[in-house]
């Protein structure tokens, strides 16, 4: 905590105003006047490099505006005061994603899941089931998180991962308990592109997660 950060986080204490601006270089948009959060002014998270160089540590302010009357990006950026959830599109195709390395598995991966998941939205609505995505502004935040899949009248939370390695997995595993937090009585469910190993079988399971994979003309869902 050094320099123009350290400036940020003692910019009360030493009487200096705190203006945030949207853009880089030329024209860009002033938002307004800012303070860091009492509470909790700042969090460490991980992000790439510019250019998609290797993924690094990075602090994370939490600010709040002075003024009420902010509007536009700003009011998407500003703190959650309570945790809040809605329906959104499946269409709408935001991402969690953060860092993807070009050129590696990744990729490759999530063309995979994507297709997985468009396949798996045709069969639900074949059972006559509506399917949106869940997304969650927890309190204390400021961006949100997305489920891929969330099927509102079983109600059913859905982690696709484009591939059966054990990582893909356990992390699926760790958002959908994320996710269910915030849905009560939530089933949930992995949605993987083939059968995987036995003992990946019995790892989701034994947690109580279901788990879903093409087979013969559908999925072995019990929907």
């Amino acid at each position: 905590m050094k320099s123009g950060n350290a400036a940020i986080l003692t910019h009360k204490q030493e009487g200096r105003a705190l203006r945030l601006f949207k853009g880089v270089r030329g024209e860009v948009e002033y938002l307004g006047e800012f303070e860091t959060d009492e509470k909790l002014p700042f969090y460490n998270t991980d992000a790439p490099e510019a250019g998609d160089g290797p993924v690094r540590s990075v602090i994370v302010f939490r600010l709040r505006p002075l003024v009420k009357t902010v509007t536009g990006p700003a009011a998407d950026e500003v703190v959650a005061s309570t945790n809040k959830v809605k329906l959104v599109p499946v269409e709408e195709q935001y991402t969690e994603r953060a860092f993807i390395e070009p050129g590696r598995e990744p990729y490759e991966a999530e063309r995979r899941e994507s297709k997985l998941v468009q396949a798996f939205c045709q069969y639900l609505g074949s059972k006559g089931h509506a399917v949106q995505r869940l997304q969650v502004l927890p309190a204390g935040e400021v961006k949100p998180i997305f489920s891929d899949l969330y099927v509102r009248d079983i109600p059913l939370l859905v982690e696709a991962k484009g591939t059966v390695e054990r990582g893909s997995i356990r992390m699926a595993l760790g958002q959908l308990l994320d996710y269910r937090r915030f849905v009560e009585q939530a089933r949930c469910a992995i949605l993987v592109p083939s059968q995987p190993r036995p003992d990946i079988v019995e790892l989701v399971r034994s947690v109580g997660v279901e788990l879903y994979w093409p087979e013969n003309s559908g999925f072995n869902a019990p929907i």
